[in-house]
């Protein structure tokens, strides 16, 4: 479902980069230990993290303990915090690249990791300094937090996304 709230995307930006080369599912029995360790995704709370946070986080058995994925979660937030002062929030600054409205999948357009899109989103995020924010992470994301809508036709989340009761 398209989802606006700045907070709420930055958790799905650094979740996305969490679960690189792992199962959504692992990262998704451990989203509530991430909310804690990551004080409910507070970009400007998480920008401020020092090496003692960190070090933490990386004793931290309740989320994926990848110094990688933690710096980047940090830095992110940092630049999270820069998008959001340019562009007045990172909603604005996101949905920009499919225009405001959620893309729909074409009935028997083939699933693809990537889109020109998703290419196109992975490298502003990269030039502005995100890290963890390939293709295929953007794309997830975009799917995530509705800005594509991939259900299936006769999927009943198919119906709400696009019969605009959001």
């Amino acid at each position: 479902m398209p989802l606006h709230d700045d907070r709420g995307l930055f958790e799905f930006l650094i979740l996305e980069g969490a679960q690189a080369g792992l199962s959504w599912e692992t990262i998704l029995r451990k989203r509530d230990n991430y909310r804690k360790a990551f004080d409910r995704f507070n970009p400007q709370r998480v920008a401020k993290y020092d090496a003692r946070k960190i070090g933490e986080l990386l004793n931290n058995e309740g989320i994926i303990r990848n110094r990688l994925k933690i710096d980047s979660a940090v830095s992110n937030a940092r630049v999270f915090l820069e998008v959001q002062k340019e562009f007045g929030s990172f909603d604005k600054y996101v949905w920009q690249f499919v225009n405001g409205k959620p893309l729909r999948r074409k009935r028997g357009q083939v699933m693809t990791p990537t889109t020109p899109i998703s290419d196109a989103l992975s490298k502003d995020l990269l030039k502005r300094g995100f890290r963890f924010v390939g293709s295929t992470i953007c794309y997830s994301f975009m799917q995530a937090v509705g800005m594509v809508n991939d259900h299936n036709a006769t999927c009943f989340r198919y119906r709400e996304v696009v019969g605009g009761r959001i």
